[in-house]
């Protein structure tokens, strides 16, 4: 990548890692901590000019803000460098993540869609359905509302935010209790007469910048609605390996999780042995895990627009609630 592009590109990052406006001095005080040596000057020559192309906006004294166009600008060129991003993030979120199994508190990975509520209201006997049968991680979620900040993401003025639980969970209670994931793919669930068959797409962690199960929602490769009408249909779910030794205890732990609405652990294989058909490493086992996005990804089969981001941030466990109350909750938002 062009030195002053990348140059770029780092003040960008840093000012979409601020949630307030930064100086030119500011700047180039983190970037030194994170090993970039820009002088003061240089950031300032910068931002002049990055003010002018529209990624970023001056807001005085108090210092410079990245625009829309900015993270836009940031997401686009960053791909190259970003793959393998993907499992950097997850391994940092498990760890990150504070829920503890034995109080049922602390902080728990989320996903977050956002979608006109009217919308969601619309189609909710659908996402019912789709945790209702168990395509679902657990049952539990949350609403976001307008305004609200999570991560990068903030909830625009008319819409809402549907927070579910993320896969990643599973990864950041297993870490706690001495067990080491290796996240290998997301991909899509055959399933037949409500049950997994095989797995059609894959798309591997370490080699994509984006979350799997946003691009086969993107492309409209689920099948969401063949899964709850019929039992037959292509879901989100991802494979995971775990220490052979470790399985006895990490199907103790799932069914924990399942006890508290954290459940999503489709099976668990044996030691060294192929799982649907993936083989696994031995001193291994396999397990499958069903995807976090499953009950809003519904939304796009049944022609609404919603936005989505796989591991948006850390929420309280606290903020979640059963999806049986979704109908009643939704009602404060339309």
């Amino acid at each position: 990548m062009d030195k002053n592009k990348k140059k770029e590109l780092l003040i960008l990052n840093v000012l979409r890692d601020s949630d307030r406006p930064l100086t030119s001095g500011k700047i180039a005080e983190r970037l030194e901590l994170n090993g970039y040596d820009i002088s003061e000057r240089t950031v300032r020559l910068y931002l002049k000019k990055m003010e002018e192309e529209g990624y970023v906006s001056s807001n005085g004294k108090k210092g410079s803000s990245i625009t829309e166009k900015g993270i836009g600008e940031l997401d686009s060129s960053w791909v190259i460098e970003k793959v393998g991003f993907l499992s950097a993030k997850i391994d940092q979120m498990s760890y990150m993540m504070s829920f503890d199994i034995n109080t049922s508190s602390g902080t728990v990975v989320i996903n977050v869609t956002i979608v006109d509520p009217h919308q969601f209201a619309k189609n909710i006997e659908y996402i019912e359905k789709v945790y209702a049968d168990g395509f679902a991680m657990g049952n539990l979620l949350t609403f976001l509302s307008p305004g609200e900040n999570l991560g990068h993401i903030n909830i625009p003025e008319g819409m809402i935010g549907i927070g579910t639980v993320c896969s990643i969970t599973i990864n950041g209670v297993l870490l706690k209790h001495g067990i080491p994931t290796t996240s290998r793919f997301g991909g899509l669930l055959e399933i037949k007469d409500k049950k997994p068959v095989r797995f059609v797409e894959i798309i591997m962690y370490d080699g994509t910048s984006i979350d799997p199960l946003e691009i086969f929602i993107r492309s409209g490769m689920t099948n969401y609605m063949g899964a709850i009408k019929t039992g037959n249909g292509r879901i989100g779910a991802s494979f995971r390996e775990f220490p052979a030794d470790s399985r006895d205890k990490v199907i103790q732990l799932a069914d924990r999780l399942k006890r508290i609405g954290l459940g999503g652990l489709v099976g668990v294989g044996m030691p060294g042995q192929s799982f649907l058909d993936i083989p696994v490493s031995e001193g291994r086992v396999g397990a499958i895990v069903i995807g976090g996005l499953n009950p809003v990804s519904i939304l796009e089969e049944t022609g609404v627009r919603a936005y989505s981001r796989a591991l948006a941030g850390l929420i309280d466990f606290s903020r979640l609630f059963p999806y049986e109350e979704m109908r009643e909750r939704i009602k404060a938002f339309l």
